[in-house]
């Protein structure tokens, strides 16, 4: 019902108010609570700042986005609201301040309903491993909903608010997206400012938006990006000025990975979807070609050297002294710390940190944490090698459609779902995923776009594109 934002525009001119529209998806929500989305919902603080738009829309002072309903992953810091990282290590922990991506949306008008399920600390492609229980994937609930930001693809893939926010450390937005057949968007690393997000690998992470439109996408990106003083690692560019723009009359040039079309583990109707696409565009005069990019296979594991050493540094400071959980019946410093993280940390969790420290160990250092660095850097530099002769790199965001919950028990191929996805964060760029494609099983699955750093409008007016002229 409200599921774009000119839908919710076009129902407050017509007389609907902003707290009508949050106690609707209030009430569905809880309709659809088995799906477990939320962890919780902000029904006080929604339902105020709900009444408090509502003056603004009379007073004729509104910001840009005045009604629009979004859900945040359960690792964004909101002043006065839990946040967790759906762990149990954060039990209790209630946020001081707010992320700086956040409060931009609010000072604009957005109304934030409430904190999504994810896999612990943003860990995992299934969101089986938040410590509060797994997320349903609508379109099937017998399926997962892809993570870690399942809680967000599922929220806005059944209707339960607007947008929502994720992060991406590895495919995170993306993966779920295409799972879900929603909208998922991961800006060039910097463009949103990591303030008040709890990290888990501080050069991979970003965050992002679900949605259902490009148009919502954009705008919120455009809100969100921009110089932050509290987050040296952002932009520091004022404003990155994100637009969608009609491709009209425009000739385009796509790159498709050849080594991706001809991966083992590539679902044959995903394969084909591309190649369709690939045949239907050379059809409308754009150019597509096929490249070399010979780091496929060494993708994921650099990924998880670098991802899991940034992990046991920055997850060290949940000790449960300050906050969070605190062990019982602990004698001395040594023994709280190694109670209060056995308990409080699920298996996944301690899985990569022990990966981590190793990697960062005295002796393995150079072997895995200097190489996997030297390798990023290569894949990086093919990366924009590509990207200057092309617009835009096409590929597939998953190599398969949702799986069964439970249906993956190896860490090794769980990790192995981001084979796709990895390449955009390990080089740093822009890439989204468009919910094009329909299999046979009933499953949706999403055609993935990466573009060149900091050219976001490019990338999503190439997206609309897409989305006008080859969804399913």
């Amino acid at each position: 019902m409200y599921t774009s934002f000119d839908k919710i525009k076009s129902a407050i001119q017509d007389g609907t108010s902003a707290v009508e529209i949050v106690n609707y998806f209030i009430t569905k929500i809880e309709d659809k609570k088995h799906l477990n989305a939320f962890l919780e919902v902000f029904n006080e603080s929604a339902l105020q700042k709900a009444k408090e738009v509502d003056e603004k829309i009379k007073a004729g002072n509104a910001g840009r986005l005045a009604g629009m309903v979004i859900g945040i992953k359960d690792n964004m810091a909101y002043k006065g609201h839990k946040v967790s990282a759906s762990s149990k290590i954060l039990e209790g922990f209630e946020s001081i301040y707010t992320a700086t991506s956040l409060q931009r949306l609010l000072d604009q008008d957005a109304i934030i309903i409430g904190r999504l399920n994810c896999d612990e600390f943003a860990m995992g492609s299934s969101n089986e491993n938040s410590a509060f229980g797994n997320v349903l994937n609508p379109v099937n609930e017998k399926m997962v909903p892809g993570g870690s930001s399942g809680g967000s693809a599922t929220a806005v893939a059944a209707g339960l608010c607007t947008a929502s926010l994720g992060s991406d450390t590895g495919g995170s937005i993306r993966q779920p997206a295409s799972f879900t057949g929603t909208i998922g968007y991961k800006p060039t690393y910097g463009t949103i400012s990591r303030y008040g997000l709890l990290a888990y690998a501080s050069s991979f992470d970003q965050i992002g938006p679900f949605t259902t439109t490009i148009a919502d996408a954009a705008l919120l990106t455009d809100i969100m990006s921009g110089k932050d003083d509290y987050d040296s690692t952002a932009s520091q560019t004022e404003n990155h000025s994100i637009t969608v723009n009609k491709i009209e009359g425009k000739t385009l040039k796509f790159a498709y990975i050849k080594n991706c079309m001809d991966s083992k583990g590539l679902d044959s109707e995903i394969k084909t979807k591309l190649e369709k696409t690939i045949s239907e565009l050379k059809a409308k005069g754009h150019t597509v070609e096929a490249v070399d990019f010979p780091y496929l296979n060494e993708m994921v594991p650099t990924y998880y050297v670098l991802t899991t050493a940034e992990a046991s540094s920055n997850l060290s400071r949940y000790t449960g002294v300050h906050y969070g959980k605190l062990a019982k019946d602990v004698q001395g410093v040594e023994d709280t710390y190694k109670k209060s993280r056995s308990q409080g940390f699920g298996e996944e969790v301690k899985r990569r940190i022990m990966l981590g420290t190793f990697v960062l160990s005295h002796g393995y250092y150079d072997a895995y944490y200097t190489k996997g660095q030297k390798v990023r850097r290569v894949i990086q530099d093919k990366t924009n090698e590509i990207l200057n002769d092309f617009d835009v790199i096409l590929l597939p965001t998953t190599p398969e459609t949702a799986f069964e919950i439970d249906g993956v028990k190896d860490p090794i191929s769980m990790y192995l779902q981001d084979i796709f996805t990895v390449q955009a964060n390990l080089a740093g760029n822009p890439a989204i995923s468009l919910p094009l494609g329909q299999h046979s099983n009933g499953l949706p699955f999403g055609i993935q776009l990466i573009g060149k750093h900091f050219e976001e409008s490019n990338l999503l007016s190439i997206s609309d594109y897409m989305m006008n002229e080859f969804s399913d």
